[in-house]
């Protein structure tokens, strides 16, 4: 009887062990986040542990499954050598769970959502992933990953050894019980007895966002998404197929012209699109952001057409040029651009482009393989592309490729020779991505991510203003439209409410150039990048037949919106109304105006309408 105890005491002290683990772990989270952290206060911070206690206990017991089978084994085979096989299963455990609990904290911050199957579109380009980390935290991070896991491979091996000595070889007969108590695992692996297993919803307590994700055991939802793959089945139906489209067309068919008289005063203009990486409204002083940052685009903004009302659809490069190229919707967890199979079939602005006469070209400072681009524009038909392989390598910073005023240099020479036909030129900047490294001064120093955010936009700012007077003088600007847009918004500077609120989204578009009959005007229409393409060719007589998401951005009706995606959610608002929904909880997160239930329905039709087309690309 001594050892049937023994034998059951073991199996409970591991279990709690890794109970203890992942205890730990959500401490380091909310401590690596403490700003967040205090904003919850210490109930809610301390409810974090409580609501996420059921995910703990089932991955806990499913860590526990092998372990609990070895001890069976102890039974008939010498304990030691069933201890070691233990010892050596936990520390593997113990290494690679520790170095996933730090790539989630770090990367929290820049992806908004606990670490999950997005990880491994960064496996072929991993410099990517750590680009969003700073030299400080890759240092900090290996060297907490050390230590933990050697004080936790300490606690294990103390307990373990510990406890192996005190088991013998048993009577046979206490196998079926360890069997037993090995299958009853499932119970708290899946939660409990009830119908549907736990997952990420029973554990989300709070509005406030951060409370849920630091709930969530950052291991389980990791484990969870690799063992749910949707396969062809679209996991965001939420009506049949004909009514989500009738749901979309209805609102979407009454915005396909414009309401006002073309603003340009040429036929066929030259076209140079210069998308600014994560430009957000709340930086531009123009569209009522800090006032001081990007003090160029404020000034050019008096010159244009300036659309006060633009979001991103996405939250990331990967999901923004497909948005501004393609018309295209971001899936909530998929990437489009990272697969050829189905870019191919995509409808392309530049190939549209290329029939209506135009030379195109593409221009960026650093890897094109980045998020699959370069096969991306490949089979976008892009006639000429410039990448960071023409650029000296002195002049790159450590992440992403050339400096945005090395590059900007490289693009203004190209244009300052003679131009023999119409051009489509594309440039996209790389320097106001994290971690923010410059070749200049940091206008708002280096004390903070914010600050460090500022000084970047301040740079590129200066760079584009440069360009654009440099733009001026040249003999082709007489005939050329513009157009300045961020590829996605970003979280910094921090701002209040929600995480994924429309401030997170809202981004500038701005149109200049010597081809526009209209200036310094602006259009307050609720709109996105998935409605420029579609815009600009019906205003060149183009063919956009194919681009069946997006609408037409001079349509000045109320009923104008804009639809964005974030990892496993959406958000859709226009001038008056706004819902936002999470499709973990399946519940929204917040919903205001008279048409908020119109929204609900309208953002879940095009979620899903979407991600159908998606699955239906080969």
């Amino acid at each position: 009887m001594k050892n049937l105890k023994n034998r059951l005491l073991f199996n409970f002290y591991y279990f709690l062990l890794w109970i203890g683990y992942f205890l730990f772990a959500r401490l380091f989270f909310l401590l690596f986040y403490f700003d967040k952290t205090q904003e919850l206060g210490f109930n809610t911070s301390i409810k974090t542990f409580l609501y996420g206690l059921r995910l703990d206990i089932s991955f806990a017991a499913y860590l526990c499954l092998i372990p609990f089978l070895l001890l069976v084994f102890s039974i008939f085979i010498n304990p030691n050598k069933i201890g070691n096989i233990t010892k050596w299963y936990s520390y593997t455990l113990i290494i690679i769970i520790t170095l996933l609990l730090i790539i989630d904290a770090s990367l929290y911050e820049s992806w908004g959502v606990r670490i999950d199957t997005t990880l491994f579109a960064y496996i072929d380009t991993p410099e990517v992933m750590i680009a969003s980390v700073s030299t400080f935290q890759m240092i900090f991070g290996l060297l907490f990953w050390f230590v933990t896991s050697f004080i936790f491979i300490k606690i294990f091996k103390k307990y373990i050894n510990k406890n192996i000595k005190k088991l013998n070889l048993e009577n046979k007969l206490q196998a079926p019980l360890f069997l037993l108590i090995t299958a009853a695992l499932i119970i708290p692996i899946r939660g409990g007895f009830q119908e549907i297993p736990v997952n990420q919803s029973n554990v989300y307590f709070s509005n406030k966002m951060f409370a849920n994700h630091a709930a969530i055991n950052f291991i389980w939802n990791f484990s969870n998404t690799l063992t749910h793959r949707t396969g062809n089945t679209n996991i965001y139906k939420s009506f049949d197929a004909e009514t989500a489209k009738n749901i979309i067309n209805n609102t979407r068919n009454t915005l396909l012209e414009a309401t006002t008289d073309s603003i340009l005063n040429t036929s066929k203009p030259n076209v140079i699109l210069i998308i600014w990486e994560s430009l957000t409204a709340k930086v531009v002083g123009s569209l009522d952001g800090e006032a001081n940052v990007t003090e160029n685009l404020n000034r050019l903004s008096k010159e244009g057409i300036l659309f006060t009302n633009f979001y991103g659809n996405g939250d990331r490069t990967d999901k923004g040029i497909p948005a501004i190229l393609s018309g295209y919707y971001p899936q909530p967890v998929k990437k489009i651009m990272r697969m050829p199979n189905k870019t191919r079939s995509l409808p392309m602005l530049p190939k549209q482009m290329n029939a209506l006469g135009y030379k195109t070209s593409f221009y960026y400072g650093g890897d094109l393989n980045f998020g699959n681009m370069n096969t991306y524009l490949r089979n976008a038909e892009v006639s000429e592309i410039i990448d960071g392989s023409e650029f000296d390598k002195k002049d790159w910073n450590s992440k992403w490729g050339a400096f945005d005023d090395v590059f900007m240099k490289r693009f203004s020479k190209d244009l300052s020779t003679k131009q023999n036909k119409p051009f489509f030129k594309i440039a996209l900047t790389s320097t106001s991505h994290e971690p923010y490294e410059l070749n200049d001064t940091y206008k708002f120093g280096k004390d903070s991510q914010d600050n460090l955010f500022r000084s970047s936009h301040a740079y590129t700012d200066k760079v584009i203003g440069e360009f654009i007077t440099f733009a001026k003088k040249q003999d082709w600007y007489k005939n050329t439209l513009i157009v300045i847009m961020a590829d996605h918004g970003h979280s910094s500077p921090k701002h209040e409410g929600e995480y994924f609120s429309p401030k997170k989204f809202r981004i500038p578009m701005l149109w200049l150039g010597g081809a526009l009959n209209k200036k310094s005007i602006k259009i307050d229409n609720i709109t996105s990048q998935v409605d420029f393409s579609y815009t600009l060719l019906d205003l060149l007589k183009g063919d956009n037949s194919n681009f069946k998401f997006g609408k037409n951005l001079f349509n000045t009706s109320e009923d104008q919106y804009a639809h964005y995606v974030f990892n496993k959610g959406f958000g859709t608002l226009t001038k008056n109304s706004f819902y936002l929904f999470d499709y973990v909880n399946r519940k929204s997160i917040v919903k205001y105006g008279k048409d908020a239930n119109k929204l609900d329905s309208l953002g879940k039709a095009i979620t899903q309408d979407s991600y159908q087309d998606f699955l239906d690309r080969k």
